[in-house]
C-alpha cells in the first residue's frame, strides 16, 4: 500500500466570541473530521488553526489538544486575513496527515461555512441536526 502526506480543510462557524459557543464548535468539527475520514491523532503531522479577527475567546489548538491522542499533534492557531464582507466567527483548520494514497479525503465544512466551500460541504440534511447554525 502507497503512502502519502494528504492535506485535509475544513472550517465551521460560531454564534457568538465565548469559550462555550468555540469548544463546542470546534469539537463538533473535529468529530466530524475523525468521523468521516477514519483519522486517528498518530496519522496527523501538524494542524493549522486560523480564527477571524471577532474570535478571541480561546485557541482552537488549546481545545484540540485535550482530545485524546492530539496532544502529541503539532499545532498553530493563527488570525485569519481579514477581507471586507467575508464570513465572520469562522474557525477553520488545515490539516496534513500520513494517509494510504487511495483513501478518500473528506473535506468538513459545517454551519455557516458550508457557503465557503458549497462543493466540498454536507448537504444540510446530512449534518448533524443539534449544531446546525442557520
Amino acid at each position: 500500500m502507497e503512502w502519502q502526506m494528504r492535506a485535509i480543510r475544513g472550517a465551521t462557524t460560531v454564534s457568538e466570541n465565548s469559550i462555550e459557543a468555540i469548544t463546542e464548535a470546534v469539537t463538533e468539527l473535529i468529530d466530524e473530521l475523525e468521523h468521516r475520514n477514519q483519522l486517528q491523532p498518530e496519522e496527523m503531522i501538524s494542524v493549522t488553526f486560523s480564527v477571524t479577527r471577532d474570535l478571541d475567546a480561546i485557541f482552537p489548538a488549546a481545545i484540540a489538544r485535550s482530545r485524546s491522542g492530539w496532544d502529541n499533534v503539532a499545532m498553530l492557531d493563527v488570525q485569519q486575513m481579514h477581507v471586507e464582507g467575508s464570513l465572520q466567527r469562522c474557525i477553520r483548520f488545515l490539516i496534513h496527515a500520513y494517509l494510504p494514497a487511495s483513501t478518500p479525503i473528506n473535506h468538513i465544512y459545517l454551519r455557516q461555512a458550508a457557503k465557503l466551500r458549497p462543493d466540498w460541504s454536507l448537504p444540510q440534511s446530512l449534518q448533524p441536526s443539534h449544531h446546525v447554525v442557520s
